[in-house]
Order: structure tokens, then C-alpha cells, then sequence
């Protein structure tokens, strides 16, 4: 939507201020935070004097003043990462080879490191602030003095333990961060004020932090207990410490069935995470406000002067200049996605194959015409498309002469996660020695081309020899069978149906903003509309509206693709980018009910195909 210049200007004029907006808001909640944690891991019930007491000693003391400010630099690492890694756009992994990949890629990994550390630090400050036998890491062993007449020092594992813990937290924060998308920003439908969405997310952190610092707890004992001599080995031998005999090893099934251990442990991964988390939804908060899509949706629907400056004329002149701008940008946008679900839907309808044209196949569409007749009057010039398509996909021609042979007009991406490796055959040049290079070739022959020259899976398996032309022997191919690590890898690389539908509408908010704008528009158009700049784009905007709803409903007929997936609420992660494509469809046709309801019979005075106006027909008569 943006150009790159654009782009930097809003980060850096809007979204850093208020990304430094939420990490102040973080801070100042920090010390009535920690006073709660303080509290709660000092809590003494049939002391409770005491316990109040102790409290306030140890707020005010040089300790928790240190501890507080280390605290402070976390929240701004934090804040930081939140600021770099965010996107509104989730990064979807359509298989599960996929998702290893995101979550070894160098970023990630130095992303986890540095999430380790943070975790570490805020533990070491929960182990100072609790006090106790948590204090240090190393303390006189008792009975045992040096060659030199000093105080041997012997290794204080429940320090360790808690450093360790506080460092596994970190690390699995960051490796859930990426398999349940926390980075990902959505956008609410019902505006709120700050402080009552903070209010009603308030409760849902608290729990997602207890139960996410439960599970962690769980996992980071099995792991200590298998392999916590490591690390204790470790650093005994690089800060020359000894092991206590006299007490019982913390990864052992004696040790690690210590409550009181056990309690310290899930309270310091619930502060840490509570933090965190309290950051997180700082920053979700204060970067959802009043976008550029959004704000068209909120102005068409709710503010009427505003609508008077889109339909008003430029002087001098008398050029609609602001709404041919707001109108070419969301068509624009609904264009590329009619596009990308054609593509997608092709490629998926030819199990990656290129499809063979028939003369009867060879007739223009009335929808294929639309969408360049309906749209390029008003969409030139248009925004750059990374797409490997050409714009004969959407404008077949007749039957060719024999001068110009027929080709196929889907030119695949093979670079796509759907290409499948018969199309890569199938797309590649013909050698000079095949008896087929330089002739014309039928486009039935094409589509038999990889079961003719290709070595196919089931032949190669079974080791029967490939057909081939009489003129072109081909030798027997040896059986083959894969190997283990090769069926391990090929079936985590196989493609998840509703993860790929998902990741096609991904950026659908954006696309949902612009229907509802352009719809909410159009509908005010019919009364405030004085000089009618909104009636000459009117036939290219339900031509849109009606090709993308042909491209979707296409869409939901193909498997996994109308399958609801299940809300998850025990978690951070906004799990809403699943259902977008569900949203966008309600959106789609809500848009273009309110265009019909408005304007009603007068819509039959508008030229467009045949095809179309049955079909807007249904909507004038409620019956889609």
C-alpha cells in the first residue's frame, strides 16, 4: 500500500513514538509489579506481620533498587524486540519443514540467545529479591577449609537452578513466539480506549502467563533432571566450587520434589513472563490506532464532512482528485487479491500441472473480461505486482491459426511452495536431442509430457522401464527405494491445506478495510454525492467487488478451505489472521448488499456482462 519512502517516514514519525509510548506505560507499571511479586514470594500466612514488614524492608532497600533498574533495561530489550519483530502480515509455515526452518533461521536463533539472557538476568534479580538460600551462587562449605586456611566454596544449586530456569523460560518464550505468531498485530473490529482494552486484557495476561510458566516449569525440570550435571559440572570446574555431599543433588527425584522449590520457580517464570507479556500488549495496544485503511472505514461510516472532502472537486480544475485516489487504491488492492486467488486456485485445480486449452475452453469468460475491462480504465497506473503471471492468464485468446499455435497462458511461479516438481519438469526447456525440439507442439502432447519423458515416482519405485518413442530407447532404470531421513524429510515438507489458505489471506485486513470504506462511500454517495464523481467509477467497483466474490466462493469449494479452525485462549498469540478469510467473505458480501439496497433498480442502468448482472441480480433479489 505504501511506497518505501512512505513506509520509513510512517515508522519513524508514528509507529517508533508510540512504540516508545508503550515501553514508558511498561515501565511505570513495573514497581507496583514487582511489589506484587515481592509480596506473593514472601507470603507468610500465620506470620502475616512479619511478612508486610519484611516487604517493606526489602523495597526500599539498595538491592531492590539495583534489581529495579536491570528490570527497567529488560523492558526495553523487550520493547525493542517488539518494535523490530512485529508485522501485521503473519508469517504463515505451510508445512512443518517449513516451520523448522523459521524457527533455526539466524534471526531466530540470535532472537532466542538474547531472550536466554533476559531471562536469566530477570531471574537472578527473583533470586535476589526472595533472599534465602537463593541469594548467592557459592557459600562456605561447611567443615572443609583450603590449602591456604580459607573456607572452601561449595556450589549453591539453588541459585543455579533458578538462573537456569529463568534462561529455559526465555528460550521457550521465544520459540513459542514463533509457532503461535505473538508478533503478529491484528486489529480490532470495535474501537476502545486504551485504558479499558488494557482492562479487559488484563486478566487474560495473567492467566496466559501462569500457564505458560506452569508448562515451562514442567519441561525445564525433565530437562534438568536428565541433564542438569552439565551445567553444575561446569561451572564448578570454571569458578572453582565443590558440591556439598552433605545435601541432596537438586536433579534427583528427592530434590526436585521440593514445593517450596517448586513454587519459587513457577512465581519467578510467571513475573518474568507477566512482564513481558504486559509489554506485548502495551505495544498491540498503542500501534493499532487509526491507521490509514482503517481511518477510511471509521470516516465512511461515521463522519459526513469528512465524506464531503472525498466527494468534493479540486479548484481550480473540477477534478475529483481525492476520491480517484482513495478508489484506485482499493481496487487496487481488491485486484490483487482476485488475482492471487486465481493463480492459487489454478495451480491447486491441476495439482500443479499447466492446464491444456480445448477449443471450448478457448472462449473469453465474462469474468476473466471484467477484471481488466471493469478495472484498468481507472486502475492505470497501477502499483507494481511481484507476480509471475502475465496478463494473459485473465485474457485468453481465440483459437489461433496455425501461424500462431496455441499456449498455455498460466505461467507458474516455480518458486511457489505449491509447485510441485512435475511442473518444474514440465516448464523446463526441451533438449536439442529430443526428436520434439523445434516443432509445434499440441497442447494435448504437452500435458502428456511427463508421464512420455519424465521419470515418474511409481516407476521408479516398481523398476519398470519408462515408455518412451520407438525412435528414442531408454534404458531400464534400477530400483530405487529413499531412505529413511528422505521419507522423514518429504513428509514434513508436505503441504498443510488450511495452512496455505490461510497464508493466501493473510493481509486480508487490509483488503477488508478498503470494502467497507469503498461500500460505506458509495452508499452516502446516493444522497451527498452532489456533482456524481462516485456514479463514473460505480461499474468498475462492482465489477471488483463481483469478481472477487466469484474468486472466493471458488476458493471455499476446495477442501480444508471452509473448515473453522478452534480459538486458542490459553496463549499470547492472536489467532485471528486464521479466520480472516471468513471475515473477508461476510465483509465481500455485506459490501455489496449495501451497495444494491441503496441503490436498488437504478443499478440496471449500469453497462456490464451478462454474467454479472444475473448475478447482481440474486443480491438486488436477497437471494445470494
Amino acid at each position: 500500500m505504501f511506497s518505501t519512502e512512505q513506509s520509513c517516514w510512517f515508522v519513524r514519525k508514528v509507529i517508533c513514538w508510540r512504540a516508545a509510548a508503550s515501553i514508558a506505560w511498561a515501565v511505570l507499571l513495573l514497581p507496583p509489579v514487582t511489589a506484587v511479586f515481592v509480596i506473593l514470594s514472601r507470603l507468610s500466612l500465620l506470620h502475616p506481620i512479619q511478612t508486610i514488614s519484611e516487604c517493606l524492608s526489602l523495597l526500599t532497600s539498595a538491592s531492590a533498587a539495583f534489581s529495579l533498574i536491570l528490570l527497567c533495561g529488560v523492558i526495553l530489550v523487550v520493547g525493542f524486540l517488539n518494535l523490530e519483530y512485529y508485522t501485521v502480515i503473519p508469517t504463515i509455515a505451510c508445512s512443518k519443514i517449513a516451520l523448522l526452518g523459521q524457527l533455526l533461521h539466524p534471526r531466530q536463533l540470535l532472537n532466542s540467545l538474547v531472550h536466554s539472557i533476559m531471562g536469566m538476568i530477570v531471574a537472578w534479580c527473583c533470586a535476589i529479591t526472595i533472599g534465602g538460600r537463593y541469594e548467592t551462587l557459592g557459600y562456605p562449605c561447611p567443615q572443609s577449609d583450603g590449602s591456604d586456611g580459607s573456607p572452601q566454596m561449595c556450589l549453591n544449586e539453588y541459585h543455579l537452578t533458578l538462573l537456569l530456569a529463568g534462561a529455559f523460560v526465555g528460550f521457550s518464550h521465544s520459540l513459542l513466539g514463533v509457532i503461535h505468531n505473538m508478533n503478529y498485530v491484528s486489529f480490532h473490529t470495535v474501537q476502545q480506549y486504551k485504558y479499558l482494552r488494557f482492562k479487559g486484557s488484563l486478566p487474560l495476561v495473567v492467566r496466559c502467563s501462569a500457564t505458560q510458566a506452569l508448562y515451562s516449569i514442567r519441561n525445564y525440570i525433565l530437562v534438568y533432571f536428565f541433564l542438569g550435571y552439565i551445567p553444575k559440572a561446569w561451572i564448578c570446574k570454571t569458578l572453582t566450587l565443590y558440591l556439598n555431599s552433605a545435601v541432596h543433588p537438586l536433579d534427583s527425584i528427592a530434590g526436585l520434589l521440593d514445593l517450596t522449590l517448586l513454587y519459587h520457580m513457577w512465581i519467578s517464570a510467571s513475573f518474568l513472563l507477566f512482564t513481558w507479556h504486559i509489554t506485548l500488549l502495551l505495544f498491540r495496544i498503542f500501534v493499532t490506532e487509526f491507521l490509514a485503511l482503517q481511518d477510511l472505514a471509521l470516516l465512511s461510516q461515521h463522519s459526513p464532512s469528512r465524506r464531503g472532502e472525498v466527494f468534493s472537486l479540486s479548484q481550480p480544475g473540477g477534478h475529483p482528485h481525492n476520491w480517484n485516489a482513495i478508489s484506485k487504491e482499493c481496487l487496487s488492492l481488491l485486484t490483487d487479491l482476485t488475482q492471487r486467488l486465481v493463480i492459487y486456485h489454478d495451480t491447486v485445480a491441476t495439482n500443479g500441472r499447466a492446464k491444456s486449452l480445448s477449443t471450448g475452453s478457448e472462449r473469453k469468460t465474462s469474468s476473466e473480461t471484467s477484471v481488466t475491462s471493469g478495472t484498468d480504465d481507472l486502475m492505470s497506473p497501477r502499483p507494481t505486482l511481484l507476480l509471475k503471471t502475465p496478463a494473459s492468464v485473465f485474457t485468453r485468446s481465440i483459437v489461433g491459426t496455425p501461424k500462431s499455435p496455441l499456449t498455455a497462458p498460466f505461467t507458474p511461479d516455480l518458486d511457489s511452495p505449491f509447485a510441485s516438481p512435475a511442473l518444474r519438469r514440465l516448464t523446463a526447456p526441451v533438449e536439442q536431442c529430443s526428436p520434439w525440439f523445434g516443432t509445434v507442439q499440441s497442447p494435448h502432447v504437452m500435458r502428456r509430457g511427463p508421464k512420455l519423458w519424465s521419470t515418474s515416482t511409481d516407476s521408479q519405485v516398481n523398476g519398470s522401464p519408462q515408455s518412451s518413442p520407438a525412435s528414442v530407447p531408454s534404458p531400464k532404470q534400477e530400483a530405487s527405494k529413499p531412505s529413511l531421513l528422505a521419507q522423514f524429510l518429504q513428509n514434513r515438507k508436505e503441504q498443510l491445506p488450511e495452512a496455505s489458505s490461510q497464508a493466501l489471506f493473510a493481509d486480508s485486513q487490509a483488503h477488508i478495510w478498503a470494502l467497507e470504506g469503498l461500500s460505506y462511500l458509495v452508499q452516502a454517495s446516493f444522497c451527498e454525492d452532489q456533482f456524481g464523481v462516485v456514479q463514473t467509477t460505480l461499474p468498475s467497483i462492482l465489477s471488483s467487488m463481483l469478481v472477487l466474490q466469484e474468486a472466493v466462493d471458488r476458493h471455499f469449494k476446495l477442501p480444508h478451505a471452509s473448515s473453522k479452525p478452534v480459538r486458542s485462549s490459553g496463549s499470547m498469540g492472536d489467532s485471528t489472521h486464521k479466520t480472516l478469510r471468513f471475515a473477508l467473505r461476510a465483509t465481500l458480501k455485506t459490501a455489496i448488499y449495501r451497495i444494491t439496497t441503496t441503490f436498488g433498480d437504478h443499478l440496471k442502468a449500469i453497462q456490464m456482462s451478462a454474467e454479472h448482472r444475473k448475478r447482481l441480480q440474486q443480491f438486488l433479489e436477497y437471494k445470494e
